[in-house]
């Protein structure tokens, strides 16, 4: 693999970051996970404003414009010679030294990763849901960020296992189902598809709110609220959205069996995430 530092292509192991980038001391940095097809970055606009508003909240001054950062994502596509493709994006704080910073950051730093993924069964192949133990840490600050400080899902997955047929499902502290470790959760009850709302603490993920507007869209009744673990039991249909596995249906919660495991909601927002993707191409 070949990754994109600060401006220079170079193998993954000859990679290096700063011991002093408070985004390795401190976790101050945010990163984009997104899709690339047939060399096309998907949902590019929302990944970006999305990173912007983070990098606003944490006071780290781009030194890249949006056309720039594209331009190094593509860089790296074609450094591993991919067509299609998983990317991550990361920006750091920058080497600040040991000690929190009362102003800005004026010096970041930019990594880019890339690597391949494998052609998506179709229809998707499901998975479990599982209740995690450990509940959905709060906020950063006024908003989730996608951000280095990454503790919460990571012990969560030490939590789950190594079982890649299976999401670990967090709920928030007070019991209001939450997201899962790396995706957001929907599911459909007498006609209606419901989400947990952002106030739950949850990442607004950008997948996320492609699959609102496909559904708006669609002319789908659409709610956003607080709800409890026993309002997921009771889904007729229920699915998980991220931007590399896009929408993936769910068998069981907790081993109780979903009675659809490929409705017709999740049927029609699978279709018509694919024709967002074929148009885009």
């Amino acid at each position: 693999m070949h990754v994109y530092v600060n401006g220079t292509i170079c193998p993954a192991h000859e990679a290096t970051v700063s011991v002093l980038d408070h985004g390795f001391l401190y976790g101050i940095g945010l990163f984009e996970t997104l899709r690339v097809y047939d060399r096309k970055l998907f949902l590019w606009n929302a990944h970006y404003a999305r990173l912007c508003s983070g990098l606003l909240a944490l006071q780290i001054h781009p030194a890249w414009t949006k056309g720039e950062l594209a331009e190094a994502i593509m860089q790296t596509i074609d450094a591993n010679d991919l067509r299609d493709a998983y990317v991550r994006l990361s920006i750091t704080a920058g080497a600040e030294g040991v000690g929190l910073v009362a102003g800005g950051y004026e010096r970041p730093s930019l990594f880019v990763f890339a690597k391949p993924v494998a052609p998506l069964a179709v229809p998707p192949s499901p998975k479990r849901l599982q209740t995690l133990a450990l509940a959905r840490q709060t906020a950063e600050g006024q908003q989730r960020f996608k951000s280095h400080n990454y503790l919460n899902n990571a012990l969560a997955r030490q939590e789950l296992g190594a079982r890649p047929d299976v999401e670990g499902l967090f709920l928030t502290h007070d019991g209001f189902v939450a997201e899962g470790i790396v995706s957001n959760v929907f599911w459909v009850k007498n006609g209606k598809l419901f989400t947990p709302s952002i106030d739950t603490g949850i990442l607004d993920g950008v997948t996320r709110r492609h699959v609102l507007t496909l559904a708006q869209q669609l002319s789908m009744p659409v709610e956003e609220g607080r709800y409890h673990l026993e309002d997921l039991l009771n889904a007729d249909e229920v699915f998980t959205t991220n931007s590399v596995q896009e929408i993936v249906p769910v068998t069981e919660i907790d081993g109780q069996s979903v009675p659809s495991t490929y409705g017709t909601y999740s049927y029609e927002l699978h279709r018509a995430y694919r024709q967002s993707v074929a148009a885009s191409e």
